[in-house]
């Protein structure tokens, strides 16, 4: 029990610590800056698509009503009567208005994708056809489910069998928690197609629970903050409700990338979270990997590796085929693969250092074994090298900007 209690409070560090070196807070406010400019223009989409059809009808109005009842703290009244006459002025504009509303809804979910491809270290986003068919799908189909998805759920409700006199046990407990449901399914599909890798689907559908939940607990303390310390009207007034909806929709924003990280998270091993190899270990036997592969005539990918033993996370792999591939060492095949495209005769170790972007590791760092031929002979060359280093370079910085070094070298 304890063992689990360290497990997890140790993956919690892990968490917290990739969410502050990918920028989480930065990333939130960015999307919170776009989600203040990109909330009318995706209403105003989204009634259009609702309103191209007579048997959708009215469903916008009830959307929007149900998504701030359920989904936004209670200060929201305020802010949804400003985005129904903004909505409203905007449906009267041009067709270059319409335009710039669809570029600004589309502005905002590239930026949701480009910080999503951050978590999961992708070096390619989505381009061309594929990346304006997603975007298209998303504000032309999107609004059509959602709309057909509430008309269904309304005429379901509407049944003897959900609301009246004779209504099964539990589906009146299952109605209210739908909200709950929604969300979780909302994040896991979220957390599944946005980012531009393969995501398992059970780590996303953890992911969406985790999120929903987190965010639902936030929405209560956000409402009861908002009414036990009012002490916000006495400085904003009737403008109040404009921080208060920029900060909820902060911490909204704030929520969902580390539930992002979450997911992306579930994917490294626990061994690798605690014992990390260094980057030039890990780069090394990706070589004799792929070596090995050369002369077999065969092609390495990441899940070749989990089968060999070596459980290294999505992102670093990631990381050092983009440095391999820019040294023209290796190159990927048709069907997804790395292969080796250089003679590795003709590429040194000592050109690998030197080229190497992460810093090399101290002999600390090192690992006392290393189940690779080559290990022993690096670790003793290593320990050679810093010998050396500190021979050379170890006297003190004030020898060496007054005299150049000549008194350590005698």
């Amino acid at each position: 029990m304890h063992q689990r209690i360290d497990n997890a409070l140790e993956f919690g560090r892990f968490l917290v610590r990739r969410f502050l070196s990918d920028q989480g807070p930065h990333s939130a406010a960015a999307l919170t800056y776009t989600t203040l400019f990109a909330v009318v223009p995706m209403m105003t989409v989204t009634f259009a698509m609702l309103s191209a059809i007579p048997a959708f009808k009215g469903v916008g109005e009830q959307i929007q009503f149900y998504i701030f009842n359920n989904f936004i703290p209670s200060t929201g009244a305020t802010i949804q009567e400003y985005l129904l006459a903004f909505t409203s002025q905007a449906r009267q504009l041009t067709w270059f208005g319409v335009g710039f509303l669809m570029a600004t809804a589309l502005m905002m979910l590239l930026t949701i994708e480009k910080a999503f491809n951050t978590i999961w270290r992708v070096r390619q986003p989505r381009r061309g056809v594929s990346s304006f068919l997603l975007y298209w799908a998303i504000l032309s189909l999107g609004p059509l489910l959602l709309g057909a998805g509430f008309a269904t759920s309304t005429y379901i409700t509407s049944l003897s069998l959900i609301s009246g006199p004779y209504a099964l046990i539990g589906v009146g407990t299952l109605i209210k928690v739908m909200p709950l449901l929604l969300s979780v399914a909302a994040f896991t599909l979220i957390y599944a197609a946005v980012p531009n890798t393969r995501v398992p689907l059970r780590h996303a559908l953890a992911g969406g629970i985790f999120t929903a939940v987190l965010f639902e607990a936030a929405k209560q303390l956000f409402g009861l903050y908002v009414s036990y310390f009012p002490s916000y009207q006495l400085i904003y007034g009737a403008f109040a409700a404009v921080p208060l909806f920029l900060l909820w929709v902060y911490l909204s924003w704030m929520i969902v990338l580390f539930g992002a990280e979450l997911v992306c998270g579930l994917s490294s091993s626990q061994q690798w979270r605690r014992r990390p190899l260094p980057r030039l270990l890990v780069m090394l036997m990706l070589l004799r990997n792929l070596h090995e592969r050369q002369q077999e005539g065969r092609e390495l990918r990441l899940r070749d590796l989990h089968r060999a033993g070596l459980r290294l996370p999505e992102d670093e792999w990631d990381d050092i085929l983009g440095f391999f591939e820019q040294e023209q060492l290796v190159c990927r095949t048709g069907s997804g693969g790395w292969v080796l495209c250089r003679d590795l005769n003709h590429y040194s170790l000592d050109q690998l250092l030197r080229c190497n972007p992460w810093p090399l590791s101290a002999r600390v760092a090192l690992p006392e074994q290393l189940d690779e031929p080559w290990y022993p002979t690096l670790r003793q060359s290593l320990e050679l090298l810093q010998q050396e280093q500190a021979s050379l370079f170890g006297g003190s910085l004030a020898d060496w900007l007054q005299s150049g070094g000549d008194k350590n070298r005698q």
